[in-house]
């Protein structure tokens, strides 16, 4: 005998026999469509305004900026991401006056160094962690983003000569990790393993002619 939810008792079980209420069945199942998604951590809920990231000012997207790797929680280090599109370039090229200081001062192999008379210019991205600066060699498995073996080459080169390390912010530092013939940024020598900010403008010079200009890259 069942009990309807007005308290009557009844025969059947799906309408009281006394009262005709219908009587209570077992608990429904919940349809998908009714539960409710938690918004992810990191993530703006719905009507609020996105955040941007304070170092590069890009959209948030989640906890870590897409593409400075800026940690939005403030719990930790900001993990390396690809970016997006380079903010400055490394330019090569030749420059003379460099060239015959270095013949003037001697050494070694001067005599065997020609300047060459043709060299057009490269422009090189800069983006990543970190760009090396060197002249490729297979025996040596070196593949330098800033591939310096030419044509023409300059033989005053390391096959790792410097490299230009990429900080949170979209600034650069150069360091010279100890080539053969040293490192100049602005015509002053770099001390090794000693990192120096580099920017738009700045001139480094290395081997025997060879002159890369920082300027400014295309977003």
């Amino acid at each position: 005998m069942a009990t309807c939810p007005l308290g009557h008792a009844s025969g059947a079980d799906d309408y009281c026999d006394t009262c005709g209420t219908q009587m209570a069945g077992p608990p429904q199942p919940v349809s998908p469509q009714t539960t409710h998604s938690v918004p992810q951590h990191g993530s703006p809920s719905q009507g609020q305004a996105a955040e941007s990231c304070p170092v590069c000012q890009t959209p948030r997207a989640g906890q870590f900026c897409e593409v400075c790797g800026h940690d939005y929680s403030g719990n930790g280090a900001a993990v390396p991401l690809p970016a997006t599109g380079a903010r400055y370039e490394a330019v090569t090229g030749a420059d003379r006056t460099y060239y015959e200081k270095v013949i003037a001062e001697g050494g070694p192999d001067a005599a065997a160094m020609a300047f060459p008379p043709y060299c057009p210019e490269r422009s090189f991205a800069l983006h990543g962690e970190q760009v090396r600066i060197g002249r490729r060699s297979r025996a040596r498995n070196a593949s330098p983003e800033i591939d310096l073996a030419g044509p023409p080459e300059d033989p005053g080169v390391s096959h790792l000569h410097a490299v230009l390390l990429g900080q949170q912010d979209g600034s650069w530092l150069l360091v010279d990790p100890g080539s053969s013939n040293g490192t100049q940024l602005n015509g002053r020598p770099l001390a090794v393993n000693v990192p120096v900010r580099v920017g738009p403008g700045d001139r480094i010079h290395l081997g025997a002619w060879t002159v890369i200009t920082i300027r400014e890259g295309t977003p």
